[in-house]
């Protein structure tokens, strides 16, 4: 029988690899805004809060249409929808090199940009979930560490061709790269391995009596009633509003402070490369000592990290809030797919997560403008960053109070 042959390599692990280089490539050309942010303020005389407002725009569009990616993936796997989604982020990019108004550039980033990185997270963790049960904290890490690696490498490369290019040059490279790269890549994705014939891994060695078989058939409906579900929405909100002021706006703040645009690119770049860490630390801390108290201590990380960004003022001090911020960052962005699984299962995991996603979109398109407005009104960030700093410690109570379901309130 073909389930009972070992494959010299199980496909599963070439499936996180793809997803890992798809997620690389999107969020890298997404978290690289901050470095176009001064050149495009320079070129057209925007205020900070619309220019801002064109990424918070691709936030809100990015977590609402994951709803439908997670569906749809859900349904027919990753493959068609991770290719039509690096469409429109290619087409987006190559699209904002020629813009010459502000609603093009909505319209380009906001919206076509904003549809394209629908296909990174949710189809990526959901179809990673299906084919680990051991290590899938593990893996769902590695997944996702693709993101921190894309702002790592990405941000000082682009600081680079717009120094070299010009901006509207490096969107067209950016994106014909990103067009390329996704859409081959997304050809080896697979939905879950009894497409091929395997097994999860770990399938076969799990007791029944160790999987929540109740959890199994939750639905979207039956999620949206449990208090567990708006837990993680309102803490998902507070991060996203958080996370992406800070990476909207650290680089500006930074150069604000006389810091050159080389030095404060490497700002992102440090939260990207240690969101990388913190991914694949906390995912595996995770699997050893539970999901939930990885949670705490990775929000823990980032409300302190905010609270010290307060004080910062040098260049240094700057890099160690780079160094904590993003190693929490990254505990929590690898801990939430999991997390959601086990609380609600993997029936319908891509859509649960869709929300949960969506709900801290709605706080990264929020956080930016409010951040950009803040700044143009007082001539400062301080005020914006001791809002992350408060509703980040806020977050790290609700965390705290996170339960599991009482399964017996829904048989």
């Amino acid at each position: 029988m073909a389930e009972s042959r070992q494959p010299k390599i199980f496909y599963g692990y070439i499936v996180v690899a793809v997803a890992f280089l798809i997620m690389m490539i999107m969020w890298g050309t997404s978290y690289s805004f901050g470095v176009f942010f001064k050149p495009l303020l320079a070129e057209f005389g925007w205020t900070r809060a619309m220019t801002s407002g064109a990424y918070s725009l691709c936030m809100l569009l990015t977590g609402l249409l994951s709803i439908g990616t997670g569906r749809l993936t859900d349904r027919f796997g990753p493959r068609v929808v991770v290719t039509g989604c690096g469409l429109f982020l290619g087409l987006g990019c190559l699209l904002v090199s020629q813009v010459s108004a502000l609603w093009q550039l909505y319209l380009f980033y906001g919206v076509m940009i904003g549809a394209g990185l629908s296909g990174a997270v949710v189809p990526m963790v959901t179809t990673v979930a299906r084919w680990f049960v051991k290590r899938r904290g593990m893996m769902t890490g590695i997944t996702i560490s693709g993101l921190g690696m894309g702002t790592l490498v990405m941000p000082p490369i682009t600081n680079w061709l717009i120094s070299t290019y010009g901006w509207r040059t490096s969107y067209i490279i950016i994106g014909i790269t990103a067009l390329v790269l996704v859409t081959s890549a997304a050809q080896f994705m697979k939905r879950d391995p009894a497409q091929i014939g395997q097994l999860p891994y770990g399938g076969n060695e799990v007791k029944k009596d160790d999987l929540n078989l109740a959890a199994a058939d939750f639905s979207l409906r039956q999620a949206m009633q449990t208090r567990q579900l708006w837990l993680l929405c309102t803490m998902l909100f507070f991060f996203g509003a958080s996370l992406q002021i800070i990476m909207v706006h650290i680089v500006p703040h930074a150069t604000d402070l006389e810091i050159s645009a080389a030095s404060a690119a490497i700002i992102l770049a440090i939260i990207g490369g240690l969101s990388t860490g913190g991914r694949v630390t906390m995912g595996i801390t995770g699997d050893r000592i539970g999901n939930k108290l990885a949670f705490i201590m990775s929000f823990g990380l980032i409300s302190a990290a905010l609270f010290w960004l307060l004080a910062a003022k040098g260049l240094w001090m700057l890099y160690l809030f780079a160094v904590i911020f993003g190693f929490g960052y990254g505990g929590i962005a690898v801990l939430v797919s999991p997390i959601v699984a086990e609380q609600f299962g993997l029936n319908s995991l891509g859509i649960i997560l869709g929300v949960v996603i969506f709900s801290c979109a709605i706080g990264e398109t929020i956080g930016p403008v409010v951040a950009g407005h803040i700044f143009d009104t007082t001539g400062s960030y301080n005020l914006a960053f001791l809002i992350c700093a408060a509703v980040s410690f806020i977050s790290l109570i609700l965390v705290s109070r996170l339960r599991p379901i009482d399964l017996k309130i829904y048989r």
